[in-house]
């Protein structure tokens, strides 16, 4: 074998092993809302616990093809925690971490919601990367305004897309998820007496 051969079959395998450790970027937030019925809801105001660090942190999960997919949940899904707990509530604020009694005593808020987001991702096509399957679980503590927990309330959410359906929107599965997530945990919300 001679020396140029295998030198373009090494630039090759490695062409190919590059490809495979790519994630494609897929964005999972969603358009919608929850009804929010203004007589009906409850005369509080609320927080939610996000700061940069968590809008910056970064999943990687399977897709098609042997493929995997990249999303940023927390900032992609906190507009979808904020709807829904505008869904419930009069006001809703965002602040830094559940543990600043100042920022959340200077907020107003009576509860803090603290959200855990975890993600799963597939798909069983050997030739797309696109994910037709994707599944959200958004898990909060829920703290009083001395940072005392009150209870945990938690929603799972799944999305099912298929590859005719995407049309240039990849991350179609996990946008799904999202929506579906959100109603859930609004209703959650709504159903936990230790919350109203």
């Amino acid at each position: 074998m001679s020396i140029i051969r295998i030198g373009r079959i090494v630039a090759a395998l490695a062409f190919v092993a590059v490809l495979a450790g790519c994630a494609h970027p897929i964005v999972m937030n969603t358009d919608g809302a929850p009804e929010r019925i203004e007589s009906k809801l409850l005369q509080k105001k609320v927080a939610y616990a996000m700061n940069d660090a968590d809008r910056a942190k970064q999943v990687i999960t399977p897709g098609g093809g042997g493929d995997r997919v990249s999303y940023y949940p927390y900032r992609d899904l906190e507009k979808s925690i904020r709807d829904a707990l505008r869904s419930v509530y009069q006001d809703v604020v965002v602040v830094k971490t559940a543990t600043d009694a100042k920022a959340i005593a200077d907020s107003g808020a009576v509860l803090v919601f603290t959200p855990e987001i975890k993600t799963t991702s597939s798909s069983p096509s050997p030739f797309t990367w696109p994910p037709t399957v994707f599944s959200t679980e958004i898990s909060c503590q829920v703290t009083d305004a001395a940072g005392v927990e009150v209870t945990r309330v938690k929603a799972t959410g799944n999305g099912i897309a298929e590859f005719s359906e995407f049309k240039g929107n990849f991350g179609l599965s996990a946008k799904r998820a999202a929506a579906d997530v959100t109603d859930k945990l609004g209703t959650a919300i709504w159903k936990n007496d230790k919350l109203r």
